[in-house]
This record gives C-alpha cells, structure tokens and sequence, in this order.
C-alpha cells in the first residue's frame, strides 16, 4: 500500500515511518508537515493511505480531507486528542490512532486498510461521507452521491443531480451531461434524500424538482415532466397531486 504521513512534528513523522517499515507490504511514498503540502502530495502522488495529523499549521486534517479533491485514498487519523474520534469514525476515517500509537494498533489500523485496498466503491462511499462531515459549521453541508462510470467511481454533489431512474436492477444518476450507476437501490436512496428539492414521482423514478423546467398534462391524472435536459419523465397517478402541488408552491 504506497502510503502518505501528515504530521506537523518531524519526529512525530520519524516514529510511525519506523514502525511502518516493519510491514513489507506497505511503501512509504512521501511526507508532509502541514495541510496544504498533504494536499498537493494526496493529489500528485495519490496513496493508497494517509496517516493524517489533525491539528497542524495552515490547514488542519479534516479540512485537508474535504478539499482532497477526486483522489480516493484510506484515511487513518493519528493524534494526540481523543475528542474527535466519533467524528471520525462517523465521517468515514477507518481508523483513529492516539500518540504514541503502539505496534498492536498500527497492525490492526493497517488490517482494515489491507481490507479496502483496491475496492474503489467502499473508498468512494468513505469519502462521501467525509467530503460531508467535515465542511465547517458556518458553510452549508452538501450531500454527497457515489456514482459509477465504468471502472471509475464519483463523487457528485446533489445539487447537480437532476434524476434517479431505475432500469431493472440497476439505477441510473442522471446529471447534465452524464449518467452514472448508482451503488445503491432507488429505496435507499429515497431514505438518504428524503428532504426536498427530491420528490418520488414514480416506482422507479426520484427528480430532483429545481430542475424540472415543464410540468404537461397527459390526461387528468398523468403529468409528464421535461428535466433541464430535456429528459422526460412520467409522473404515475399516485404521485401527480404531491408533485403538481409541490412545483406550484
């Protein structure tokens, strides 16, 4: 596993490169003192796995993973403060190290990375939810959705997400210009984008209303909507009256 250290203490950095070179199966790729320079290294050299400090100069780790930009690596946190664990955790870190780490913790931390190395769908699910845990409390927090195109897997912000439609067992994320695989069902994503701007207007269909640009009648029960795209949708009977009410407010 080629892997990044981010501390802001030189020997901080000295002491986990000595015990991780004890592990033959991990390749340490390079160092960074401070948020910024992780960031330019996570997007040059792009690791597999970051030891990441959280509290340093410039820029701290959690900012540093929000701005990661489209680079999918495991983080393992390592810190001397314990009050951001749950945090972490929560937001998708897999692991949350204490100084000093001991040689136990650093074997099971590196376990976990050793089990997600290579699934680029479980890696892009973490990074979702840590692109949306750490936005700070004064900007506003953006959903994150895991899309599939090929082999490649994305992390698209709702607001560009104009449609789910589902064909057979798989569900397409419609956006202006792309579609890409979901890696989730319409019913669980309906759960996770249960507040507007989507609604439910079919069994097999959720829009996204900011973009509905044309609401036409089909009859008196069917509605067909046309997206910002041009895609076209029909509305099923059960769902016309919530959504005809919801665009005209």
């Amino acid at each position: 596993m080629r892997t990044l250290i981010v501390d802001d203490e030189w020997i901080a950095r000295k002491v986990l490169r000595d015990e991780l070179e004890a592990f033959k199966d991990v390749e340490i790729i390079g160092e960074a003192d401070n948020g910024r320079e992780a960031l330019r290294l996570i997007e040059e050299l792009r690791p597999d796995l970051v030891f990441l400090d959280l509290r340093m100069p410039l820029m701290g780790g959690f900012e540093v993973i929000r701005l990661r930009g489209e680079s999918l690596p495991a983080f393992v946190i390592v810190t001397a403060y314990d009050q951001h664990a749950i945090e972490a955790f929560e937001a998708g870190a897999i692991d949350y190290l204490l100084k000093p780490v001991s040689q136990k913790r650093l074997e099971k931390a590196l376990q976990r990375a050793r089990a997600l190395h290579g699934n680029k769908r479980q890696l892009a699910e973490n990074a979702a939810r840590l692109a949306e845990a750490t936005v700070p409390a004064t900007l506003p927090r953006t959903r994150k959705v895991v899309g599939r195109n090929g082999d490649e897997y994305f992390l698209l912000d709702v607001n560009e997400i104009l449609a789910f439609q589902a064909e057979g067992d798989f569900v397409r994320i419609i956006t202006a210009k792309n579609r890409f695989l979901a890696t989730q069902s319409l019913r669980k994503i309906q759960t996770q984008l249960s507040e507007p701007p989507f609604q439910r207007i079919h069994r097999n269909a959720i829009v996204n209303v900011n973009h509905v640009r044309k609401m036409s009648a089909m009859s008196s029960q069917r509605w067909l909507l046309t997206l910002s795209n041009s895609q076209q949708l029909v509305v099923s009977k059960r769902q016309a009256r919530i959504v005809r009410d919801m665009l005209q407010w």
